[in-house]
């Protein structure tokens, strides 16, 4: 007995792997292991993939007041925190984040930048944040100095007393520090025939978040990955030159101070208007009948509420549209672009709002209604970056590719600035989610101006050469694999899911169940898989596990055809299939029968057949000799050998006639 035993067993064991051309195997235990993501779920974080019970998160309220000096080219001033502990742990000390440290030549972040220069370095400018003053004041209204130490682009405050939970203490931080003229391509100084545009982001001391995962997320800013950042809300003034427009996160609060009368009764105008109205046309760039007065400063005042972040732009070049953005809720909203006469051709930046508006009636209608009054667009060097309300994309940018860059910015919108995924850890959650959502925005989009469709040639390509795992930090990723890792796969991987695995009806309805659950919130990636599986109804951790944990491959082959029932008159009875998964990674299978009367049929079967091992046998209904059996013959599944994908008629005849003898 114990002889059979082991000699079943050995069966069993190849029945569920077989090898593959480059020597590995299928084993369907670690494609269906039952104990990937099986962690309890907690009283903060449900095992439904939603908020718990006890979920808490801490806030931070900013009230910032800068001046930029442009001859110096430096922005000072100072910035007031009210932070409160809604943890249960008290904080004898709190971490703030200095991303202009970046700009030090001592950073680690300059040490990372290649000889020559990269895109997220920046080795040549010699910045940073120069602090000059920090106190705490804390419930009982007393200021003190606290203790503190900068170490790279993070400052921990040690408190001379411990912040208790459900507390609050206010910060208040002097500062200034000069603009780089390249901010690893998210801030920086363009230069224009009219004069030149500043893009400003990271641009305040922000908190770092503390959380029940991991407590302080201090994770230094390198340059290639982004942030994660506390909800709260923003009120920032920004004096500048009186001849400049300064475009802001968030509703500009004293449009009669900084705005012309004209000018006012313009931007009400656009607030009615689904076309374009000119706040500042290009024939008064520089004319100080443009401005409420020829000299000095103006200060520009602005808030954003409930939001993670806050930027700016200002220029004395800027031509200045604006339209309406309607809401599925009846509310409105304006969509803005400012931009050089240089960028301002019909082809380019005139349709800009156009395409702010269009991306943000589609991503309201289908994920989540954008939360922020006015959604802003400012043409500069930034060749695409994205702050709560406000993003910035290359003046340089034309046609398709404005459109693309525009609505993948605003897409940010949604994902991380409305779900607050940590970005420097896994980037995905938000270049993936969004390069995902920018697929339907473009087929939706004007009739489809410029829908672009899928092919899964790409993702083929870089998987023979790469087989990283998504859930890799971006900063340890190189620049080809930051476009793949980051943002093509994962937005391949669900749309695979949405349209061929559960649909798109249940995807769409989960998707945009798992938005609404972590609005203004701090999702982790395993929040968002068990809210899907949850919304779905499906147990999807074999996908989420070959995709995202792992570097699995596809290779599906089509293995055998026998006509049924030994039938001499071949097809009559039906045909028998075999079909084999070769790789570890395992999706649906969707095969194609021709029969020689004419008629030809399709069966898509589920992952689940993997469950039973690398070989499975399934009976198609035929009534008439087989012409071909093809698995995948749209070629949607990113399949590394499409070579095995056919089963020729003349070799099923053969195998056939050779079965009934």
């Amino acid at each position: 007995m114990k002889i059979v035993s082991a000699i079943a067993a050995l069966s069993l064991m190849m029945s569920f792997q077989v090898c593959n051309a480059q020597g590995g195997y299928y084993d369907a235990h670690q494609a269906f292991d039952p104990t990937f993501l099986d962690e309890p779920g907690t009283p903060y974080r449900s095992a439904s993939g939603a908020p718990g019970p006890s979920y808490w998160q801490n806030h931070a309220d900013y009230k910032i007041a800068v001046t930029l000096d442009t001859a110096k080219k430096q922005i000072a001033g100072t910035v007031e925190i009210t932070y409160t502990n809604n943890s249960p742990d008290e904080l004898k000390y709190l971490w703030l984040q200095l991303d202009q440290n970046l700009f030090t030549p001592t950073s680690r972040g300059h040490y990372k930048t290649p000889i020559g220069g990269g895109r997220f370095g920046n080795v040549e400018f010699q910045g940073g944040d120069s602090i000059s003053s920090v106190s705490v004041t804390g419930a009982d209204k007393v200021s003190t100095t606290p203790e503190y130490v900068i170490t790279d682009t993070r400052m921990q405050l040690r408190l001379k007393s411990p912040l208790k939970a459900k507390g609050t203490v206010t910060i208040k931080i002097a500062y200034s520090f000069l603009v780089p003229p390249d901010g690893s391509d998210r801030m920086g100084r363009t230069e224009t025939k009219n004069g030149r545009i500043y893009e400003i982001a990271q641009w305040y001391p922000r908190m770092c978040v503390y959380d029940e995962v991991k407590g302080w997320n201090t994770e230094p800013y390198l340059g290639a990955s982004e942030f994660y950042l506390e909800y709260g809300n923003i009120d920032f003034t920004v004096t500048v030159p009186a001849n400049m427009i300064v475009a802001g996160s968030g509703e500009l609060q004293n449009p009669t101070e900084v705005l012309t009368t004209t000018e006012v009764d313009r931007l009400n105008k656009a607030k009615g208007s689904d076309a374009r109205v000119f706040i500042v046309g290009a024939d008064e760039i520089g004319k100080t009948s443009s401005r409420p007065k020829s000299s000095g400063n103006l200060t520009w005042h602005y808030k954003i509420n409930n939001t993670r972040d806050a930027s700016w732009s200002c220029s004395n070049a800027f031509i200045w549209d604006a339209a309406r953005i309607n809401l599925p809720s009846g509310k409105k909203c304006l969509a803005m672009s400012f931009y050089p006469a240089e960028s301002a051709a019909d082809t380019a930046w005139g349709r800009a709002t156009e395409y702010v508006k269009g991306s943000i009636e589609f991503y309201s209608n289908t994920y989540f209604e954008f939360p922020y009054p006015v959604a802003s667009n400012v043409a500069g060097n930034v060749r695409g970056m994205e702050y709560p309300g406000i993003v910035f994309c290359s003046w340089k940018s034309i046609k398709s590719q404005l459109f693309f860059v525009i609505t993948h910015e605003f897409g940010h919108n949604w994902y991380p600035m409305l779900v607050g995924s940590n970005e420097r850890k896994y980037a995905w959650m938000d270049e993936g989610f969004n390069t995902f959502i920018n697929i339907y925005s473009g087929q939706n989009f004007n009739k489809g101006e410029y829908n672009k469709p899928e092919t899964v040639d790409p993702i083929i390509n870089f998987m023979k050469r790469d087989t990283s795992a998504i859930m890799t930090v971006e900063d340890a990723m190189s620049t080809r694999e930051i476009g793949m890792l980051c943002y093509y796969k994962p937005a391949f991987a669900l749309y695979m899911l949405r349209e061929y695995i559960v649909g798109p009806k249940r995807f769409d309805y989960a998707f945009r169940n798992y938005t609404s659950l972590w609005a203004f919130k701090h999702p982790t990636p395993k929040d968002f898989f068990r809210s899907m599986n949850d919304g779905v109804g499906e147990d999807l951790t074999w996908f989420w596990k070959e995709w995202f944990y792992k570097g699995y491959t596809l290779d599906q082959s089509v293995s055998d055809v026998k006509y049924a029932g030994g039938d001499t008159t071949q097809g009559s009875k039906g045909v028998d299939i075999t079909v084999k998964n070769l790789r570890q990674m395992v999706m649906p299978v969707i095969v194609e029968v021709k029969e020689s009367n004419g008629q030809s049929g399709r069966v898509t079967l589920p992952a689940e057949i993997w469950q039973a091992g690398a070989k499975w046998t399934f009976h198609y209904a035929s009534t008439s000799p087989i012409v071909s059996v093809t698995i995948d013959p749209d070629n949607v599944m990113p399949d590394m050998d499409r070579t095995n994908n056919a089963w020729p008629a003349k070799t099923a005849t053969k195998d056939a006639a050779a079965g009934s003898k």
